[in-house]
């Protein structure tokens, strides 16, 4: 099993860790310090050795920090873990609702007058402590760089990763790692710029056709690149990583260095040198600074042709899809029939990995699974435990998101499944949330619209009703790469226009706490939306081509609630599952297919 069903919250920690940290506050003349989910590389995921929010609060989720000052500590989630962070925190911390609570408020609320707050410069990034800075002008709190202070009371912190790093072929990639090179740097020179820093780990990973490890579930190295405009590139990786990695893969163009070096390296470079401040670390503002060299700001140069997937990355993808879809339905089949027999949240999670290796191309799981039934389901990132591991039941709804990371894509999808007899109650809900998928599936666009303008038709079925979700529709998903991908989202933060071969996701949910939760999620592939039959062209269209084909559980659609247009769509979609799917199939599941996805 990839995924295992130990508890990894412990917030009985806590209190005797929170209170080693604020001696360690007095020593250092503090009143507090900041520790956000973050590590040097500033990517969503961390590593065992950079979890320091969970390994100080118990909090596991993946987005959040804590302002521990010297008689409070806040901890600071977005909308997806309030219910969770009450679960894993104890009482000497505070939930605080963010975004709505900024932290600067709520330093000027809570701080002690003429409090200094510190901060590690390689854990934030230059935007956010700029951010800070403004927020808390005019008031007599200061924030200051320190060395970490988690670290220096984490007596068993882990070593640092040490992965293997391996080829992606070029096969797979579409493009060599010198066309990649050559093209950014180009776009490097376009700006004015001698070179660019990169130092998020699934961009360099993208840039050079290689995957590692270092990261849980996400096939990226650790590392750190300067990418100069003739196409060279220095790149600062601990050599033990390289070592499995074919000796011609690099090439003469890349310099390899030892990590140590990167900060002594980029005070030799001439500049201007473009810096992404919503990725780069302060450490690496400051380092440049106090060398005197030139920095524009501008986005991180793979960030954009990254997301924009090639012909040859589409057609990885959409094989890996399928492939996924299959093991999937092996499952539902087997789910089908074992519902109602005493199975186990954990049953679910490792039947499904179960059906995932069968397909022997299986090389991880994209996220933990989540498997919550009843109440559990309520928890938007739920993850099943041994203490925590729930008996379905009947009338119980179960959330099921999961993914697989395959050599040529990585997949996303969840279904909500029913065991026995659902309420009236949850059916209409399910059905909202249907609708929303459907809506998003069959919109076009005109080019040049962002996420933050699209997100709302996903929603308007629940809105309604009077209901909503507190996250995003939708978040990018990379090839082989990580789960969550930006800069592309469908979310109301997001001002990235979308643009043709970007990958979404299509989840609109609802979620009443203590009762039930409800989510269905498909992958979507952005393209140019074809010409009307009527002829009329005012502007160049978008569309998305779905990529997930796993049938939607009919035996928990209201059909009364539906137009014509959404069962027709609903009735076409499964009816593409059965001939797509059909063939790779035991036959037992293909006629559990044929049912499946028998017209509404």
């Amino acid at each position: 099993m990839f995924q295992d069903f130990n508890a990894t919250s412990t917030p009985e920690q806590g209190p005797p860790r929170l209170a080693a940290l604020r001696q360690e506050l007095v020593t250092e003349g503090l009143d507090g310090f900041l520790v956000p989910r973050a590590d040097a590389h500033q990517g969503e995921y961390v590593a065992a050795r950079d979890d320091r929010l969970a390994w100080l609060t118990g909090f596991t989720g993946s987005a959040g920090f804590c302002a521990a000052l010297t008689d409070t500590a806040g901890v600071f989630v977005d909308g997806r873990y309030r219910v969770q962070v009450k679960q894993q925190v104890a009482d000497v911390f505070t939930p605080v609702d963010w975004p709505e609570t900024q932290l600067g408020p709520w330093l000027r609320s809570h701080a002690a007058a003429g409090a200094k707050i510190g901060f590690d410069p390689w854990l934030h990034t230059i935007d956010q402590i700029e951010a800070l800075s403004k927020a808390l002008k005019g008031s007599d709190i200061s924030i200051v760089p320190v060395q970490n202070m988690v670290d220096r009371i984490w007596e068993d912190q882990p070593d640092p990763p040490q992965a293997p790093v391996v080829a992606q072929p070029r096969a797979l990639a579409g493009e060599s790692h010198a066309d990649k090179r050559a093209r950014l740097a180009q776009m490097v020179s376009q700006k004015g710029c001698r070179a660019a820093v990169i130092t998020l780990p699934d961009s360099i990973a993208w840039l050079l056709n290689i995957r590692g490890a270092d990261i849980p579930r996400n096939p990226v190295p650790h590392g750190f690149a300067i990418l100069h405009d003739t196409g060279h590139m220095d790149l600062f990786i601990d050599p033990v990583k390289l070592e499995a990695l074919e000796d011609d893969h690099l090439g003469p163009d890349i310099r390899e260095h030892v990590p140590d070096l990167f900060l002594t390296t980029l005070r030799t470079l001439s500049g201007p040198v473009l810096l992404d401040a919503s990725s780069a670390p302060v450490a690496v503002q400051e380092a440049l600074a106090t060398a005197g060299i030139d920095m524009m700001r501008g986005d991180d140069p793979c960030a954009l042709p990254k997301a924009r997937k090639n012909d040859v990355e589409v057609q990885g993808t959409t094989e890996a899809h399928l492939r996924d879809a299959a093991a999937v339905c092996d499952f539902l089949a087997w789910f089908d029939a074992h519902a109602q027999t005493g199975i186990t949240e954990i049953d679910v999670v490792t039947r499904l990995e179960e059906a995932r290796r069968a397909t022997n191309a299986l090389l991880d799981i994209s996220f933990d699974t989540i498997a919550g039934t009843g109440p559990n389901g309520a928890v938007i990132h739920y993850r099943v435990t041994h203490d925590t591991n729930r008996t379905l039941q009947d009338g119980d709804l179960l959330v099921l998101d999961s993914g697989g990371q395959y050599r040529d894509g990585t997949t996303d999808i969840t279904r909500t499944l029913p065991v026995g007899n659902v309420g009236a109650e949850e059916r209409a809900a399910f059905t909202r949330v249907l609708q929303g998928v459907i809506a998003i599936s069959k919109l076009r666009w005109p080019q040049g619209l962002a996420g933050k303008h699209l997100e709302a038709v996903g929603r308007v079925p629940l809105w309604a009703a009077g209901q909503d979700f507190d996250h995003g529709l939708g978040h990018g998903v990379g090839v082989y790469l990580c789960v969550h991908e930006g800069p592309q989202r469908l979310s109301r933060m997001s001002d990235v226009p979308l643009e043709a071969g970007m990958i979404l996701s299509n989840e609109p949910g609802y979620y009443r706490p203590g009762a039930f939760g409800i989510r269905i999620e498909n992958l979507v592939l952005v393209e140019k939306a074809p010409a009307l039959a009527s002829g009329d062209t005012h502007r160049e269209m978008l569309q998305f081509k779905t990529l997930t084909w796993v049938p939607i559980d009919r035996k928990l659609i209201e059909t009364s609630l539906l137009t014509p247009d959404e069962r027709a769509w609903i009735d076409a979609y499964h009816a593409t599952c059965r001939h797509i799917l059909t063939p790779r199939l035991a036959k037992d599941v293909a006629f559990w297919l044929d049912r499946a996805t028998a017209p509404l």
